[in-house]
């Protein structure tokens, strides 16, 4: 089924009839292969007694590499804050409890019926602008769907006064390459012009991303206003971002040392991209934010799980190596001993404390930036 979609992405009728199964098969493949990963952390995050020594040691240990991650990002004194507690039970079974912090849903930041984001935000906000996250969900560039992912993080920070933004986007095979990009860029753009009429902050707009999302917050992050890869949006749009949260991402399209990158690459040249990347290589490297990095980057914060069988952690380390050798901003990278992919999803032991680690990042950004723009105007 797979096949069959790749090659009839291009008619104009059939293939868009079969543009979801392709994307399911991918997907099936996929979830089939690592369907190992998310058993085993679900059923230890939902097995393990809350008064266990096992979840006193995560609590500690998970605290303690979200603060090492943070040092020299935020101050000291909002690291010293008393962390959540491991959850027993799997993000996934907080799921209606999160949704009560959606303010709207299904608003079109675009002209095709994929372009879609819900907005979540409290109730009542203060009379100032908010500071605007925007999420990119996962799914291998074959699934864009905002459904179920992110929610502990955006219910966490919509609590805490933000407005965040949760994108569906287009995906292949019916779309190629780099159409998920020029929808992220779409999104942040729609953002920049309309968000005040949700109480957010055009002037203050941070985007983050787990998994494939990862990859394409990281590379909208690092490629602001690139008239390459705008897309169709007009002149004068802003696709720059403030900040980038990168949650288990793919940071690198074109190295092939390994035998899980070799596979990966060619996924992306069979399914994504469309094309041989020893034919096309410039498309590989413009697609790698590790490629992309550069002096003016935003500050990034990255986060990855070692037990990660999905994207091995080496990719997060490499490209944090290489923004803390060129970017002038901040970096931070917290190392999630134990946690897989996905772990936000599954896993309840880490999620409440990484949200918290991404909140203080995040708000630690946004008080730099009006810092900033006060002293711009002394």
């Amino acid at each position: 089924m797979l096949a069959l979609s790749v090659a009839s992405a291009s008619l104009p009728v059939v293939g868009k009839h079969l543009e979801p199964f392709g994307a399911m098969a991918a997907m099936g493949v996929w979830g089939f292969r690592h369907l190992p990963e998310f058993v085993t952390a679900s059923a230890k995050s939902w097995l393990a007694p809350d008064d266990s020594e096992l979840r006193k040691a995560e609590r500690e240990q998970t605290n303690a590499v979200a603060q090492a991650g943070l040092r020299g990002v935020v101050s000291p004194g909002d690291l010293a804050i008393d962390w959540p507690a491991p959850d027993s039970m799997p993000p996934l079974w907080h799921t209606l409890e999160y949704r009560r912090d959606v303010y709207r849903t299904s608003v079109r930041y675009g002209d095709d019926p994929a372009q879609l984001l819900d907005v979540w935000r409290p109730k009542n906000l203060p009379s100032e602008p908010a500071p605007v996250l925007l999420f990119v969900p996962g799914g291998a560039w074959v699934h864009g769907g905002r459904i179920l992912q992110g929610y502990a993080l955006l219910s966490h920070l919509a609590r805490q006064g933000w407005v965040c933004l949760s994108i569906d986007y287009r995906v292949a095979p019916h779309h190629r390459w780099p159409r998920h990009l020029t929808d992220v860029k779409a999104a942040i753009a729609w953002a920049r012009a309309n968000v005040d009429k949700f109480g957010g902050d055009r002037n203050f707009v941070a985007v983050a991303g787990c998994s494939a999302g990862g990859h394409l917050a990281a590379l909208a992050g690092l490629t602001p206003n690139d008239p390459e890869l705008q897309g169709d949006l007009p002149d004068g749009a802003d696709t720059s971002v403030d900040a980038v949260v990168g949650i288990y991402g793919r940071y690198d399209w074109e190295d092939r040392s390994t035998e899980e990158r070799v596979r990966f690459v060619d996924f992306l040249e069979r399914v994504v991209v469309g094309r041989k990347i020893d034919r096309h290589p410039e498309i590989y490297r413009q697609a790698s934010p590790i490629a992309q990095i550069h002096p003016d980057a935003p500050p990034f914060l990255v986060i990855h799980g070692t037990a990660d069988s999905v994207i091995p952690v080496a990719q997060a380390r490499s490209f944090v190596d290489r923004l803390k050798a060129v970017s002038r901003s901040e970096v931070g990278y917290v190392e999630l001993p134990g946690a897989g992919h996905a772990f936000d999803i599954t896993d309840g032991a880490r999620t409440g404390a990484m949200a918290t680690a991404i909140g203080l990042f995040l708000n630690q950004i946004h008080r730099n930036r009006a810092i900033d723009r006060t002293k711009a105007v002394i």
